[in-house]
């Protein structure tokens, strides 16, 4: 979503959005395509539940390099007519072997875009990571220290077991809650695991860099993921083949701990249901938004969902979303009153990647080959229960052997009032080049 005057954190939505005819036209296209049965190569990844770094393999070392290119036009709101939208963006992933048993991890993004935010630089830097890893030959033990991006939780629109999510990114380019987790900074942090067969236990200590953000575009930006100390620990297990769980605590300086678990479970041929849930005690997120006096309570968070993948190459998924730090349907409405404070909310809410509303619905769609070879869907639908209003964000992506052309589209759909009627861009389209070296 876009909101306007993002600081620190540049609230940049630039990949983007069609209208809604052309969103549910694409939708049925691939709904048509749908074919009982599942591709059972997918069974693995299908029962993940974290996309945290893992220990890599000992050979060659890698590099991931890619350029992009956006070009856009977004129509507004609130008689503001439509801009143009631009972006450029040097993407490089990198690792290598230093000795037996040691590799180092290295992962940044550069982001020009135009126009630029108020107070904000054209050129922003994300180092997304940077860490050393040390795994005996023939141990079970693995060290990390470093920036790393610890990503926690299965779901797919909202991860309440996510801990280090929280301001974490620099730039937005996408709405993809995938793309998100990918793009944003990791923290610096020490990190142990155990592995055995069938399970493992991490613990992971970040401590305290500097206390504010720095709002230059090249700067590192410590201050924006190690502004506090903070530990996790998780312990995860395969309770057998089909179902795979999770269970975590999270400690932060000046807060109770927070207790977490994960649960993914292949429940057909075709279909894996999962479950993220945490509770813990803290302030509301109003309360942070507006700067105001909050007693801490103990409330819960939740996304749980199932998603069903065909022969077809047809995936779909319907996940629902809870969270109960998040201002109620009488909250929201009450702060209608004072359009900046909901503004002040929606961009806390979006600084932090929480939930703003208390309850939401999400559908994903995946289509590989729609139609022709190569030619790749992906789409979905975010819907606020407690105001009704919709985001809905499409993407047609062709693939050559070194090269990508993307067509992303993007709607905003809702009262003045709600949470993605205040957004003063109404569709945004765009247009994508990938090269890979």
């Amino acid at each position: 979503m876009h909101i306007p005057n993002p600081a620190p954190v540049r609230k940049r939505l630039s990949s983007t959005a069609c209208t809604h005819t052309f969103l549910l036209s694409a939708l049925t296209v691939a709904l048509l395509q749908t074919m009982p049965a599942w591709a059972a190569d997918d069974d693995l990844d299908a029962l993940s539940l974290q996309s945290a770094p893992e220990a890599m393999p000992e050979s060659a070392r890698t590099t991931q390099l890619f350029v992009e290119g956006a070009l856009g036009h977004a129509s507004q709101r609130y008689q503001l007519g439509g801009k143009s939208l631009g972006r450029a963006s040097v993407d490089i992933t990198h690792s290598s072997r230093l000795a037996p048993g040691l590799r180092a991890v290295i992962s940044n993004r550069l982001d020009v875009v135009d126009p630029v935010e108020p107070g904000a630089d054209a050129a922003v830097n994300s180092l997304r990571e940077a860490y050393v890893s040390w795994q005996p030959a023939t141990g079970n033990t693995v060290l990390e220290l470093g920036r790393i991006n610890l990503r926690y939780g299965p779901a797919y629109g909202y991860n309440p077991t996510d801990f280090f999510r929280d301001g974490s990114l620099r730039t937005l380019t996408t709405v993809n809650p995938f793309a998100l987790r990918e793009n944003r900074l990791g923290t610096f942090m020490l990190r142990g695991q155990q592995l055995w067969s069938g399970g493992s236990l991490s613990v992971a200590y970040s401590p305290k860099l500097a206390s504010a953000a720095n709002t230059d575009g090249l700067s590192l930006d410590w201050g924006t993921t190690n502004h506090r100390d903070r530990m996790v620990m998780a312990l995860s297990t395969q309770l057998s083949q089909n179902v795979n769980s999770q269970l975590l605590a999270y400690k932060e300086q000046g807060l109770s701990t927070t207790v977490g678990a994960n649960l993914t479970a292949l429940l057909s041929d075709g279909a894996v249901g999962h479950v993220e849930l945490s509770r813990g005690k803290e302030p509301n997120l109003l309360s942070r938004a507006l700067g105001t006096p909050s007693q801490k309570a103990t409330r819960n968070r939740f996304a749980g969902g199932v998603t069903y993948t065909t022969l077809g190459k047809l995936s779909f998924t319907a996940e629902y979303q809870y969270n109960g730090f998040a201002a109620g349907q009488s909250e929201w409405q009450a702060l209608s009153a004072t359009p900046l404070a909901q503004l002040a909310y929606l961009r806390e809410s979006l600084r932090l990647l929480e939930l703003a509303p208390r309850q939401a619905y999400l559908l994903y769609v995946t289509q590989k080959s729609l139609g022709l070879k190569n030619l790749d869907l992906t789409a979905f639908l975010r819907i606020n229960a407690e105001d009704h209003s919709r985001l809905a964000w499409v993407e047609l992506r062709h693939h050559w052997p070194r090269f990508d052309l993307t067509l992303q589209a993007q709607q905003y759909m809702g009262k003045p009032s709600t949470e993605f009627g205040l957004s003063p861009d109404r569709r945004v389209v765009q247009v994508l080049g990938t090269y890979y070296f």
